[in-house]
């Protein structure tokens, strides 16, 4: 958030919740950027903008993503008409008119303002279009990876940044994940290795970008200990490193 207003990036289960638990106020969200539509990503994007419109918000909403942001916006309107309709006849403001989508089809700066740049960067998570962010506002500087394999496109966006929120997996503690499923293993390994970074890489991504912190977020498996994402990370990173948790503020 810059001041009272809130950017969120990704909206998975239960997003406008978290954002009430940290104390903020869902009629201050001014902008949504959606890095790619994996249910894990998005899930909330409806939700998220239905439950701030309904909270008091009166002022116009961005929302940036890849396609077909357009149509999946149409779409939750459609699926919120009988509420919607029936708020607005009450004398809230037409949703309609508060939700602006930006779809995003190749990198490059989305926002730019005298206060704050948002620049939209290429992640590589095959088979979905998928985007990474930068925020510059403030004189500091943040990225977030969004899901991707390792990419010189994320080293190249997130270069001189002040802190790199990057997703992470561990290829040794895999199996954790996958035992007792009936999924392929061998296709979820591999797919894993073409479209997710481990821990490692992320380490060595943000010491070639020369970023000051590293946050690991989208831990996968999830019930590995602090000690064991930082150890692998660490191999080639010697900043410092941060293991994310739901509600956790990371100054700049």
């Amino acid at each position: 958030m810059r001041g009272d207003d809130i950017h969120v990036i990704d909206c998975g289960n239960g997003v406008a919740r978290q954002l009430v638990s940290a104390g903020l106020r869902l009629r201050d969200l001014k902008s949504v950027l959606v890095t790619h539509h994996h249910v894990d990503h998005n899930a909330d994007l409806g939700a998220l903008l239905h439950l701030a419109w309904t909270a008091g918000l009166v002022t116009p909403v961005d929302v940036y993503g890849p396609p077909p942001l357009t149509e999946m916006l149409e779409l939750i309107r459609a699926v919120g008409r009988p509420d919607i309709e029936h708020r607005e006849s009450l004398g809230r403001p037409k949703l309609s008119g508060l939700m602006r989508g930006h779809e995003i089809a190749s990198p490059g700066v989305v926002v730019s303002t005298p206060d704050m740049t948002i620049t939209a960067g290429t992640a590589l998570h095959p088979p979905m279009p998928s985007l990474a962010y930068r925020i510059d506002a403030d004189g500091s500087s943040v990225v977030v990876s969004g899901d991707t394999a390792p990419s010189e496109q994320i080293t190249e966006l997130a270069t001189g940044a002040d802190v790199l929120v990057h997703e992470v997996y561990s290829p040794e503690h895999l199996g954790r994940l996958l035992s007792g499923t009936n999924a392929d293993v061998d296709e979820l390994r591999r797919h894993f290795a073409r479209a997710h970074t481990d821990a490692e890489s992320a380490g060595r991504i943000a010491k070639e970008a020369g970023v000051r912190t590293l946050v690991l977020w989208h831990l996968i498996p999830y019930d590995l200990t602090e000690d064991d994402w930082i150890r692998q990370a660490a191999r080639h990173f010697d900043g410092e490193i941060i293991v994310a948790h739901d509600l956790m503020r990371i100054p700049c």
